[in-house]
């Protein structure tokens, strides 16, 4: 009996009907991530289906129908459908021409096993006829989903020197899938690391933020590093750089803290600025995340105890990240907003105070005293600012 796509609501939205009827129900296949997801019941973000037909007749079928579309990877022969219910991403078949570990040249195919035969894993090369939802299976891909095994279509050295990148994909889809190692995999990932070296480190950076990012990467990146993965990608992983993300994903599973990738990232660097700043430039990350790794590598011990006063001075998300680091609690950040200092410049002034360097430095003083003393109301800040006029009165005398 033939395996069945389970009816998942997404499988019955009506611009989904439309769009079969627009291709032809014996023109497209639910293909990828979406069968995948359902069968594992879990649920299914993007929709991706592939067809027989070429770019140019799907585009001209869509107008027809009055369907908009974007040619967002027609090079590769993709095609985005605009749908009420969600874009959905066509591609026509295709088999290898040529690759280079980094790109492929590819030519249109009119067989769904070519297609299949292309793809990185068992698990990702299940088609599903989109009326009566039967599966098509060319590598056994139903049995390793069963065993969550995670299986290369074919050997899996030739998969790997056709996209470098799927070494990286290996661990991410066992860390979020596997249960059995797949020891074939584990072997070529392991020989073939340094190809790593040729890839865009964009490419590198998404997948290693993907990886970080579900809920339980420690034992597969543990792996990766005895491997000799982690070490061509980020060298400056240690030991102790391993046992901190384990403490880290611990805290934030105790403290019931969303994961973080780059929190994650911090955590598998030594807390060094310099070293964050070299990484964040060899990944090509964004200002924004090279600020933040910039950030959290400065961490120190005492953060745990400090979490308010980082807040104010470094913003509410780099103060999490390094009290969660530190093994600090966020029960003071809870509910709190973090207040403005209410002390201007020109009140200090108003006191008799000649405008200049002593202003800034007076102010900065009365901060200082107002931060440690856990941000006390206005009138003690008044009284801090009396403490410190007296002061410096009196040394000047």
């Amino acid at each position: 009996m033939a395996d069945l796509l389970p009816a998942a609501e997404w499988t019955k939205r009506e611009d989904l009907a439309q769009l079969v009827a627009t291709l032809g129900a014996d023109n497209i296949r639910w293909v990828g991530g979406a069968v995948r997801d359902t069968l594992l019941g879990s649920s299914v973000e993007d929709i991706d289906a592939a067809t027989p037909l070429t770019p140019d007749l799907v585009i001209d079928r869509l107008k027809a129908a009055g369907i908009s579309s974007v040619p967002t990877g027609i090079d590769h022969g993709t095609i985005t459908a605009v749908l009420p219910g969600g874009h959905v991403e066509i591609t026509t078949l295709r088999k290898d021409v040529s690759t280079d570990g980094r790109r492929a040249t590819v030519a249109f195919a009119s067989e769904w096993r070519d297609d299949a035969a292309r793809r990185d894993f068992t698990i990702n090369a299940l088609y599903a006829h989109p009326e009566t939802r039967v599966i098509s299976d060319f590598f056994g891909g139903m049995e390793d989903l069963s065993d969550r095994r995670i299986r290369f279509i074919g050997d899996a050295r030739e998969r790997i020197r056709e996209d470098h990148l799927r070494i990286l994909r290996y661990f991410r889809f066992q860390a979020r899938f596997g249960a059995d190692l797949d020891r074939e995999a584990e072997e070529a990932c392991a020989e073939l690391a340094e190809t790593l070296k040729e890839l865009s480190r964009e490419r590198v950076a998404k997948e290693l933020l993907s990886l970080l990012a579900l809920p339980e990467p420690h034992a597969t990146v543990t792996r990766m590093h005895k491997h000799g993965i982690l070490p061509v990608i980020l060298p400056e992983t240690g030991k102790h750089e391993l046992e901190c993300l384990d403490a880290l994903i611990s805290a934030e599973n105790a403290q019931n803290v969303a994961a973080d990738p780059l929190r994650r990232l911090a955590a598998l660097l030594p807390a060094l600025s310099p070293v964050a700043e070299t990484v964040a430039s060899r990944l090509r990350l964004s200002r924004a995340q090279r600020e933040r790794l910039s950030c959290v590598a400065a961490r120190k011990p005492q953060d745990q105890y400090a979490s308010r006063a980082l807040a104010y001075r470094k913003g509410r998300e780099c103060a999490v990240d390094r009290v969660l680091l530190a093994g600090g609690s966020l029960n003071k950040l809870s509910g709190w907003e973090i207040p403005e200092f209410p002390l201007k410049g020109g009140e200090i002034v108003a006191r008799g105070i000649e405008a200049g360097p002593k202003i800034a430095r007076i102010r900065y003083a009365v901060e200082d005293r107002w931060v440690e003393e856990q941000f006390p109301d206005r009138a003690r800040v008044e009284a801090i600012l009396d403490e410190e006029l007296a002061q410096r009165n009196a040394s000047e005398t």
